[in-house]
């Protein structure tokens, strides 16, 4: 079970995390944007000190800073072998360690590449968007997108420790910040209708940071109970799934029209159209399903949405991982936190929920 730290002192945290490893190289994983505005806060740790001829930072022990692009265009198989080529050639062994400081698409690359390199090499994650804290450093997945599909390819793998310190999400756009907010909108359905009330009245707009925070560490508590109890995903852990059938259809659509969108964009999108089938195939109330699909379009606007398209998203939809025996399989709700997961969802089904969605 990997160690959740809610840190409130990043210097000593990270210090601890890796001198509890004793690696023998010291790798730090960034991508364009982070490496400009998040390394600077973990520069003063004492493993990174001063720069080099060629402007990375040194190291007590050797630190190497590997950049790749970023935005999700970057979780190639192409920037996983250049960061396996990276660690090759700058010494790595199979007693180092990769720090993946970045966001979703660094830590599931850099988890991944950490997991395949040498057969496995120790990493922390350092989530510095608010969709890596909640959910994609948390829980053990890793990958790559693949032929235009999202996540096709990867592992589970924990990472030794993932570091949360809020103080990154300051350096956020407001679009970032809302994406990863779609995840904990999820978290709150999942778990309860009180969660889901207090998520659904934040305002997004106007954010108070101290209370975003304690809102961040209950939202991960949710997915660490769930990963807990199911791991690899073969029952409760499919609640986390929640939107996402649609939404990785809808993101996977986006990327192949060469407009992409943000992930927890896609996922409100996603939670809106499986909420819609939750009303009409297992009675979720349609007061808070009209409170969701208002918070969403107010906050994300809409996934712009012609019927000709429905083929491409339901064929996109039946590479989903939950499916089974080539049925689509969702996960659904009854009420907030009581789950419906292995729900099958026929043609129709998902033709008649793209009609509510472009029509509503």
């Amino acid at each position: 079970m990997q160690d959740i730290i809610i840190s409130h002192n990043l210097h000593a945290d990270l210090a601890a995390v890796v001198e509890l490893q004793q690696p023998d190289r010291l790798f730090v994983l960034v991508d364009e944007t982070t490496r400009e505005q998040c390394l600077p806060l973990i520069e003063k740790a004492h493993f990174i000190e001063g720069t080099d001829a060629e402007g990375r930072p040194l190291a007590r022990g050797a630190a190497e800073i590997i950049t790749i692009g970023a935005t999700d265009e970057a979780k190639t198989l192409d920037t996983l072998a250049y960061v396996w080529q990276e660690l090759g050639q700058r010494g790595a062994t199979r007693h180092s360690m990769l720090l993946n400081l970045g966001g979703g698409m660094v830590t599931d690359l850099g988890g991944f590449a950490a997991a395949t390199f040498k057969r496995g090499i120790t990493f922390a994650n350092i989530p510095t968007t608010l969709l890596a804290m909640v959910d994609a450093s948390v829980g053990g997945k890793t990958g790559i997108n693949f032929r235009g599909l999202k996540n096709e390819i990867g592992v589970f793998r924990e990472a030794e420790a993932v570091i949360i310190n809020t103080d990154f999400l300051r350096t956020l756009d407001a679009q970032n910040l809302r994406s990863g907010y779609a995840e904990m909108l999820k978290h709150g359905l999942i778990s309860s209708a009180a969660d889901a009330a207090e998520l659904l009245a934040f305002d997004i707009f106007d954010v108070d940071y101290s209370a975003l925070a304690d809102l961040v560490a209950r939202s991960i508590k949710v997915k660490e109970r769930i990963v807990a109890e199911d791991p690899h995903e073969h029952g409760l852990r499919k609640a986390l799934n929640l939107g996402h059938t649609v939404g990785h259809a809808f993101e996977s659509l986006a990327l192949e029209q060469q407009h992409a969108v943000l992930h927890g964009y896609a996922v409100a999108w996603g939670l809106v159209c499986e909420l819609y089938l939750s009303v009409t195939r297992c009675g979720f109330p349609a007061e808070l399903f009209h409170q969701v699909e208002h918070f969403v379009s107010e906050t994300y606007g809409r996934f712009p949405l012609d019927c000709k398209l429905y083929d491409r998203l339901f064929e996109f939809m039946t590479h989903d991982k939950k499916n089974e025996a080539g049925r689509i399989n969702m996960t659904l709700l009854a009420v907030p936190g009581d789950i419906r997961i292995n729900q099958v969802a026929t043609r129709e089904d998902i033709f008649e929920m793209l009609d509510y969605y472009r029509e509503s």
